[in-house]
C-alpha cells in the first residue's frame, strides 16, 4: 500500500512526518510507551536527541507519527534509522526501525502497519536494501523480519587481576583529539566479525557528544594508554574502550576493546578488567549490585585469548531482526565475499547453478569460474528442481552466518540439501560468522 503524507488514517486518525516542534510530545509519548507505569527517563533522552536533530543523519521528519485529530496527541510512533553495515567487509545500507510505540488505547487498529509501510518505502527510495530491529519477540516476524544475527554476545569474567593504579596501563575518558584512534580501533574491530557496523569520525563525535546524559543509547567512551609519562603528563593511546555507562542488570556491559597492533593483550588486558571491576564497584547499589563484566566482542577476541582463566562464561542474548526484500540483489551486492569463499573452499573456480526453494518462491544463482553472475528470484515447477529448500525466511539466519546450514536443519524438518554439490557449495558461500552489531542510535 503506498501512503502519501499526511494521510487520513479514518477515525480521526492522522499520519504524518514529525517535526522539529513535536519534539517535546515524542519525548513524552516514548517515555510513557516504553515505560509502563513509571515513564523511562532514558528513552525520553533518547528521543529528544533524535527529534532534536542531534544525530549526525537521523532529522526529525525520519520519526512518523499518529495523531488524533480531536486532541492533537501522539498515539503512534516508528523512525527509521539510517547507517552503514559492513558482510565480510562489503558495505550496504541499513535502515533501523526504532521507537516503535503505540498508545495502549489505539493498539490493534493497524497503525504500526502503516507506518512500517511507510518507512520500507522510505529505504527502497534511500537505498537501504536491508532493515534490521531490535524488539519484542516474535511481533516483527509479521512485516517481513526474520531473527538474522545475534543481539549481544561474548564471554563475562566475575573474577579480576590485581593490576597496580601505577601499572603500565591506564584508562582515560576520550576526547575530540582521539577521534582517529577511535575510529582505527573501531575498523579493527570489524575486521573480526562478518556483520559490522561502520564508524566514521562524524559517529564517533556522536558517540562522544551527541546524547544526553540519560540517554538510554549513550555510552562512555575511553582510551587505554601506557603508564608512561612525558612531558605533558599524559600516556601514549593505545587502544579503546567502550562500554555502557551504568550497570545492565548486574554487570558491567562491554561494547568494543581494541588494541593497537603490538600491544600486549595480556598486560593491557589485564589493566582493562582492573578498570572495569573498579567501575562496576562505583555504579553498584544496595538494590543493584555488581557482579560481572559482560564482554559483547563476539564469540572470538584476543582479550579472551589472553585472559582464558578469568574470562570462563559464554553468553549470547537475543537477536537481531532483519528484513532483505530484494534478497537477489544483496547477494549480488555481496557477491565478492560469496566469490572469496569460493575460491577458498573445495568448490574453488565453480561453474553451474544453486536453486534455492522458500517453497512459496525461491532464488536462482549461476557461478561461472568460480564468479556469481546471476541472482534471480525463481520458483520451483517440478521440472527444474531446487538443490536445497529453506521454509519461510529460514535462509536469512544462514545468510548473515546466524546458523549454519547444518544447524537449521536440525530445529527445521522442511530444510533440506538434496545432494552433495549443493551441501558442500552452500557452506562454501554461507559459513556460520560473528556479529558485533552496536548500533548508531
Amino acid at each position: 500500500m503506498t501512503t502519501e503524507l499526511p494521510a487520513d488514517l479514518g477515525g480521526g486518525l492522522v499520519l504524518r512526518r514529525a517535526a522539529r516542534d513535536d519534539a517535546e510530545a515524542l519525548g513524552d509519548f516514548n517515555a510513557r510507551t516504553h515505560g509502563g507505569d513509571d515513564p523511562d527517563e532514558k528513552i525520553r533522552a533518547w528521543a529528544l536527541d533524535l527529534a532534536e536533530g542531534r544525530h549526525p543523519v537521523f532529522v526529525p521528519g525520519d520519526f512518523l507519527v499518529v495523531v488524533d485529530a480531536a486532541t492533537g496527541a501522539i498515539v503512534s510512533s516508528v523512525n527509521l534509522i539510517a547507517q552503514t553495515w559492513s558482510y565480510g567487509g562489503v558495505e550496504f545500507g541499513v535502515g533501523q526501525v526504532e521507537l516503535v510505540g503505540t498508545d495502549r488505547a489505539y493498539r490493534r487498529r493497524g497503525l504500526v502497519r502503516r507506518q512500517f509501510d511507510v518507512a520500507h518505502r522510505w529505504c527502497a527510495e534511500r537505498g537501504l536494501p536491508v532493515q534490521a530491529i531490535e524488539g519484542i519477540p516474535w511481533y516483527y516476524r509479521q512485516f517481513g523480519y526474520e531473527y538474522g544475527i545475534v543481539d549481544w554476545s561474548g564471554r563475562s569474567a566475575a573474577r579480576f587481576p590485581d593490576v597496580p593504579a601505577d601499572g603500565a596501563f591506564r584508562v582515560r575518558p576520550a576526547t575530540a583529539a582521539d577521534l582517529p584512534l577511535l575510529a582505527r580501533m573501531g575498523a579493527q574491530a570489524a575486521e573480526r566479525a562478518l556483520i559490522s557496523v561502520v564508524r566514521d569520525e562524524a559517529a564517533w563525535r556522536h558517540e562522544l557528544d551527541g546524547h544526553r546524559e540519560q540517554s538510554i543509547v549513550r555510552h562512555a567512551v575511553e582510551i587505554i594508554e601506557t603508564g608512561e609519562t612525558g612531558g605533558t603528563g599524559g600516556g601514549r593511546p593505545v587502544g579503546a574502550l567502550v562500554r555502557l555507562p551504568r550497570l545492565l542488570g548486574s554487570s558491567v556491559a562491554v561494547r568494543l576493546c581494541e588494541l593497537e597492533p603490538g600491544c600486549s593483550w595480556l598486560d593491557a588486558g589485564g589493566a582493562v578488567l582492573r578498570h572495569l571491576a573498579d567501575v562496576g564497584a562505583a555504579l553498584a547499589t544496595g538494590d543493584q549490585p555488581f557482579r560481572a563484566v559482560e564482554f559483547g566482542l563476539g564469540a572470538d577476541h584476543p582479550l579472551f585469548t589472553a585472559h582464558p582463566r578469568l574470562l570462563v562464561t559464554p553468553f549470547a542474548v537475543y537477536a537481531w531482526y532483519l528484513r532483505v526484500p530484494d534478497l537477489a540483489g544483496f547477494l549480488l551486492r555481496i557477491a565478492p565475499v560469496l566469490e572469496r569463499r569460493l575460491a577458498a573452499s573445495p568448490v574453488a573456480g565453480y561453474t553451474g547453478g544453486l536453486r534455492l526453494n522458500f517453497y512459496t518462491d525461491g532464488l536462482r544463482l549461476e557461478f561461472d569460474s568460480g564468479r556469481l553472475i546471476t541472482a534471480e528470484p525463481w520458483r520451483e515447477d517440478g521440472h527444474d528442481a531446487a538443490g536445497a529448500s529453506f521454509p519461510g525466511l529460514a535462509f536469512l539466519q544462514v545468510l548473515f552466518g546466524h546458523r549454519s546450514v547444518h544447524e537449521i536443519q536440525h530445529v527445521l524438518p522442511d530444510c533440506r540439501c538434496d545432494d552433495e554439490r549443493t551441501e558442500v557449495l552452500l557452506h562454501a558461500c554461507f559459513p556460520k560468522g560473528s556479529a558485533t552489531v552496536w548500533h548508531i542510535g
